[in-house]
């Protein structure tokens, strides 16, 4: 009895053994947690001491691969497919995702990673179907998937469009604006020269959904701030943003600095809400562990009023910040230069975004109107502060700091499992 309550797996990194762990099969949680085998290779911020790594912050990083119980969708989808929660789902991929090369190896299985990796294999999308309402077009449903281990709250799937690893992502709302803003962000990215991921546009059914290509290979892996900010204990007085950058430094990731610049002003432009440190991170060599630099910037659509009613678009009101400051006005003085700001190259930018908007059923003429000129005005906004700066340092006011790494969730209920 207690062998079908409780799976013995081996924690792998790619061929590495990292640690012997056990999960219980009715929660999907790990129950216990052996002697770490390769120290180095323990997920980023998980506390490791005298070989023993923290049951409980190892048990939040596997909870964190897991679809967000917020997911659009997720509660239909798991009554199809007949589990209770979405962690339940972690172990029937191998705990496997196409952002790092984590997974779990049952024990004596003699799995290799090299017969299973979603990089070099094929996956069914029948888990891809069922999450976009569509139900599976077989009676067999295959839960090999990496759309067990995506995160986000917006409905996604991962698809092989061209022999390449394609992340496919809605919408919300009566609006369905996210995914014209993730081309939006492409195209000014594109503009300043600012590394990125690329989305384009896809239109099935009449509903948008955006398109970007996996940035991460089989030889590298993403690891997002929030744990590299586990990395050190923050002391108070401290900012989150300088916080980030110390543990960067200790880690020798290069570049850092200038990619928050970069981000801070797209996230300024285009007024995003969401870039909680789950959003944005570095890149690593899986196999030697070197750091090679900031991750391109993903991962933008919710922003540009995306969920608000047309009356409410406004370039001078309030949006919500993240992940440094509350405010979007004090995120931006943390910029250290911007030398590197052509504003030239964003003539014409509210043209483009008509154009992108164009043809959109959900969103009319007046909301496009009313959109592009806010666009233009945050440019204009935009300008005049850096005309105006006098300071030869950021300003960095710990009283505006984001004090929660909390996603939007897009959902007002009490139980929302929200992810960090």
């Amino acid at each position: 009895m207690a062998d079908k309550l409780h799976q013995q797996y081996v924690l792998m990194h790619k061929n590495i053994p990292v640690v012997d762990l056990e999960l219980d099969t009715a929660s999907g949680s790990i129950s216990a947690v052996g002697s770490a085998h390769e120290q180095a290779h323990v997920p980023v911020g998980i506390p490791v001491k005298k070989g023993k790594i923290d049951r409980a912050a190892l048990n939040e990083w596997w909870k964190g691969r897991a679809i967000p119980a917020s997911r659009d969708g997720i509660r239909h989808a798991l009554a199809e497919l007949n589990v209770s929660t979405t962690q339940q789902l972690l172990d029937k991929c191998l705990g496997l995702s196409l952002s790092d090369q984590y997974w779990i190896c049952p024990k004596k299985s003699g799995i290799e990673w090299k017969d299973i990796n979603f990089f070099d294999h094929a996956f069914a999308d029948d888990i891809g179907n069922i999450l976009f309402g569509k139900g599976s077009s077989s009676d067999n449903i295959s839960l090999m998937s990496p759309d067990n281990t995506s995160d986000g709250w917006l409905k996604k799937k991962w698809a092989i469009l061209d022999g390449k690893r394609c992340l496919i992502k809605g919408g919300s709302g009566a609006i369905q604006q996210e995914s014209y803003n993730e081309v939006l962000a492409s195209r000014i990215m594109d503009r300043l020269r600012i590394p990125h991921v690329s989305y384009t546009l896809m239109l099935q059914d009449d509903y948008p959904y955006s398109v970007c290509q996996d940035f991460i290979t089989p030889q590298t892996e993403l690891v997002p701030a929030w744990y590299i900010m586990q990395t050190q204990k923050k002391q108070n007085h401290v900012s989150v943003y300088q916080h980030y950058l110390d543990c960067c430094e200790a880690l020798v990731i290069p570049y850092v600095k200038d990619s928050l610049d970069r981000m801070m002003v797209l996230d300024y432009i285009i007024a995003n809400e969401d870039r909680h440190q789950n959003n944005f991170g570095a890149i690593r060599n899986a196999e030697t562990l070197e750091w090679l630099g900031a991750a391109p910037i993903y991962d933008s659509g919710s922003s540009l009023w995306f969920s608000k009613p047309q009356a409410m678009i406004n370039a001078n009101a309030t949006t919500p910040c993240k992940p440094f400051k509350a405010d979007h006005e004090e995120q931006i003085k943390l910029v250290s230069s911007f030398d590197w700001l052509d504003f030239s190259a964003l003539k014409g930018i509210d043209d483009e975004f008509r154009h992108i908007l164009n043809g959109s059923l959900f969103i009319d003429e007046t909301r496009r109107d009313a959109l592009c000129f806010a666009l233009r005005r945050r440019v204009e906004m935009l300008m005049e502060i850096v005309n105006s700066r006098v300071v030869l340092f950021p300003v960095d006011d710990l009283s505006t700091d984001v004090t929660e790494n909390v996603a939007y969730s897009g959902m007002d209920t009490e139980d929302e499992d929200l992810e960090r």
